[in-house]
């Protein structure tokens, strides 16, 4: 096995991002930021790269934010330390690089996925679930807050009474509970995790990609957008949409009753 905390391999239009710390449940700490900050942009800048899989080796998904770190330790004075300051640098650009991403991200979340990881993996763009995986919002437990946008994907995904509860109380929520709260896509038996969502990774890879990152932003900007807002910008995403060789492609493909061949641009 790699000493890589993070591992990357392409097939089939396909980049698959491992995190690769199975020792300590693939916990995060610097130099797996930065390993994973490497992967999505090596990814973003191979053109033969379509779609990304996210996920984690052995029997977690991760465990979140590694405490022993030594930015997460109180100082010598006891005063606590700047937590912060370790959203500023790793977290928040990790969350706005998964959203930025002109490709589909997939989280295949093959076990448990909690504190900081359990909201990495809600702001993929689709996640599925191994049916033995959890999702734990363990943040009030040790005296913090969701973070990595939990606060904000959370009450969107679950509603604001869900919201809360998990937030506060920090229970575990399985994989298909997580599905029929709408927090999830889809809970798979756990065998059949990666074939999924390597078979939607293709899907997606083998699709319109060029109209597929145009659906992300349309999507994430309606979080924000006032309903005046939002149909200005489907009208001026669409008309990129319109003059892409995909359209005329797919348009042609309709009409001829016959499989698209999408090439992405």
């Amino acid at each position: 096995m790699s000493d890589s905390t993070v591992l990357y391999e392409t097939a089939e239009g396909v980049a698959t991002v491992t995190l690769n710390r199975p020792g300590k449940l693939n916990a995060f700490n610097a130099r797996m930021h930065g390993e994973l900050m490497q992967a999505l942009d090596r990814a973003a800048e191979d053109d033969a790269v379509r779609a990304l899989v996210l996920t984690g080796a052995g029997r977690a998904f991760s465990a979140g934010q590694d405490l022993s770190e030594p930015s997460f330790a109180a100082k010598e004075n006891g005063e606590g330390p700047d937590i912060g300051d370790s959203l500023r640098k790793y977290y928040n650009p990790l969350i706005r690089m998964l959203r930025r991403l002109e490709i589909p991200v997939i989280a295949a979340v093959n076990g448990v996925a909690a504190g900081a990881a359990a909201n990495v993996a809600l702001a993929c763009d689709i996640v599925i679930a191994a049916r033995g995986a959890s999702f734990i919002q363990a943040f009030a437990k040790v005296g913090l807050i969701p973070d990595a946008a939990g606060t904000y994907h959370l009450p969107r995904l679950v509603g604001r009474a869900r919201a809360f509860g998990l937030a506060m109380l920090g229970d575990a929520i399985g994989a298909q509970q997580a599905a029929d709260w709408g927090m999830i896509w889809k809970c798979v038996d756990d065998d059949a995790l990666m074939g999924e969502a390597t078979t939607i990774a293709r899907t997606l890879a083998a699709g319109p990609t060029r109209s597929l990152a145009l659906i992300k932003e349309a999507l994430n900007a309606s979080e924000s957008n006032s309903f005046g807002e939002q149909l200005e910008l489907e009208r001026m995403l669409q008309q990129v949409a319109g003059k892409t060789d995909d359209y005329q492609e797919g348009s042609a493909a309709f009409l001829e009753k016959r499989r698209p061949d999408f090439k992405g641009r």
